[in-house]
C-alpha cells in the first residue's frame, strides 16, 4: 500500500492502481468517457483530468486513468487547472459529436461551460451583403450575443424575397410557405413574416407584398406594356416569351 494526499485528505491506496480507480473507490467523482474497467486506459478523451505537481514543481493536469499511484502524491480534482483541461477536453469532444446529449449532460453536471451550441451559420456574411447590396433591404446583421457574433434580423426590414436563404451555404436560413403566409426564419428566430400575393395570370401565390411593391419602386415597365403586372417567375417568362414573338412579327 502507499499513501497519496487526495484534495488534502491523506489516503491508503493499492500499489499499482492508477489514480482513477482510487479516486471511485473513495466516491469521488471524475468524468470519463473512454474508461472501461475491464479494458487498458487509453486517455483518449481526456476528460479524467487531475492536478498534480509536476517535476518543475508547478501544477499540472494529467490523465487520472493512466497515471499510477505512488507514495505521497498529490492529487487534486477540483481546480482551475483541471477546469482548464475539462473543457478543453469537453469543446474537443463536442467539436466531433455536437448533438451528443450524454456529453452536454456529463459537461453540465461537472459545471464545464462548453460554449454556445453549434448553430449551422458560418458568419460567412453572403445573407448579409446580398440583402443589403443587392435587394436593398438592409433586413440582417451582425450582432454580438455573450461575446459570440450572431446573425440577426432588422425589425421591419424584411420584404420576404427569400434571397437571404438561397444564397446561405449551410442552408440554415429557411424559408416556409404554408397557408398563404411565407415565414423566414435562421435557427428558431424569425426573419420575417409575410402573406403571399397571387399572380395576375394564373393565381398562383407566389410573392410578398413587400417584395412586389419594392420591385415596383425599383424597376420600369416593360415598353410594350402600359402598367405593371404581377406575375409568378414561370407566367413572366411565358409573358416575355410572347412579347419577343411579337416584337420579331413585326420585324418581319
Amino acid at each position: 500500500m502507499v499513501q497519496i494526499v487526495v484534495n488534502g485528505r491523506r489516503i491508503e491506496a493499492e500499489d499499482g492502481s492508477s489514480v482513477l480507480e482510487v479516486l471511485r473507490h473513495q466516491k469521488i467523482k471524475v468524468p470519463t468517457l473512454c474508461y472501461h474497467p475491464a479494458l487498458k486506459p487509453s486517455g483518449s478523451c481526456k476528460l479524467c483530468s487531475v492536478e498534480v505537481v509536476g517535476k518543475s514543481g508547478r501544477p499540472t493536469a494529467m490523465l487520472s486513468c493512466i497515471l499510477k499511484v505512488r507514495d505521497g502524491l498529490e492529487v487534486q480534482t477540483e481546480s482551475e487547472v483541471v477546469a482548464a483541461a475539462r473543457t478543453r477536453a469537453f469543446r474537443n469532444l463536442l467539436r466531433m459529436a455536437p448533438q451528443s446529449r450524454h456529453l452536454l449532460d456529463l459537461a453540465a453536471q461537472f459545471g464545464i461551460d462548453t460554449g454556445p451550441p453549434p448553430d449551422g451559420c458560418v458568419r460567412c456574411r453572403l445573407c448579409i451583403r446580398v440583402c443589403k447590396e443587392i435587394i436593398g433591404a438592409a433586413a440582417l446583421r451582425m450582432e454580438t450575443r455573450d461575446g459570440r457574433p450572431f446573425v440577426a434580423a432588422v425589425e421591419g426590414h424584411c420584404i420576404g424575397c427569400g434571397t437571404c436563404a438561397n444564397i446561405c451555404p449551410t442552408r440554415v436560413i429557411q424559408v416556409s410557405d404554408r397557408d398563404g403566409i411565407r415565414t423566414i426564419s435562421i435557427r428558431d428566430e424569425t426573419i420575417g413574416i409575410h402573406a403571399l400575393e397571387r399572380c395576375d395570370a394564373c393565381g398562383t401565390l407566389f410573392a410578398t407584398r413587400k417584395f412586389l411593391q419594392h420591385a415596383l419602386e425599383h424597376s420600369r415597365p416593360h415598353p410594350e406594356f402600359k402598367e405593371h403586372h404581377r406575375h409568378c417567375p414561370t407566367c413572366a417568362k411565358l409573358m416575355a416569351h410572347r412579347v419577343q414573338q411579337g416584337l420579331s412579327q413585326k420585324q418581319h
